[in-house]
């Protein structure tokens, strides 16, 4: 039996056996690029085999003679990797990354059900764009659709409501257009 002995890691306590668990275990982190950087940090994660997502939008940008269409990241400054705590070195090693984000030195995974319901969305080919993070507001959760489960702040426009996804871990969040019948209010 593996031993018990609690760590105080800043966030919940972890017995032993759940620290080895964190290592071994393939689990989704947030990587912190420097500026600008995400393409090329996701394009050397792919050459060297490590399991990553960098989502992004369709922006139509105007310049001086033209109109130009750009792919954009949805999580600007972020790419997510899939690896086991003891592999995350390689990742560090890559030019471009930061850090991985955590609290108090130590990464912190993603739900698997958050990066899962993001890439099936983006998959279906609903559009996405990137939002402020929002605390503040009524929080709903999506009845239907790629985004079922998946709780949020909804927040009015002229034109219909927007589903607003906070991630708060990298302080991120994206807006999705969605009629009011797929959204419960919590209570």
């Amino acid at each position: 039996m593996g031993e018990h002995r609690e760590l105080g890691l800043g966030g919940p306590a972890l017995s032993a056996d759940g620290v080895l668990a964190a290592a071994l275990e393939p689990r989704w982190y947030a990587v912190y690029t420097c500026a600008n950087h995400e393409r090329r940090v996701a394009e050397q994660f792919a050459a060297r085999g490590i399991g990553h997502f960098l989502p992004q939008y369709e922006s139509i940008r105007k310049w001086k003679d033209r109109k130009v269409r750009l792919q954009l990241p949805l999580f600007p400054g972020y790419v997510f990797v899939h690896l086991a705590l003891r592999n995350r070195l390689r990742v560090q090693q890559v030019p471009g990354v930061v850090h991985l984000v955590g609290f108090h030195g130590t990464p912190t995974a993603i739900p698997e059900e958050e990066v899962a319901s993001v890439r099936e969305f983006l998959n279906r080919g609903f559009r996405a764009e990137p939002h402020p993070f929002v605390k503040v507001g009524r929080r709903v959760r999506a009845k239907s659709g790629p985004l079922a489960g998946m709780e949020g702040i909804v927040v009015r426009r002229k034109n219909g409501d927007r589903f607003v996804i906070s991630f708060e871990l990298i302080r991120r969040a994206i807006a999705v257009d969605m009629d009011a019948v797929d959204l419960a209010a919590l209570t």
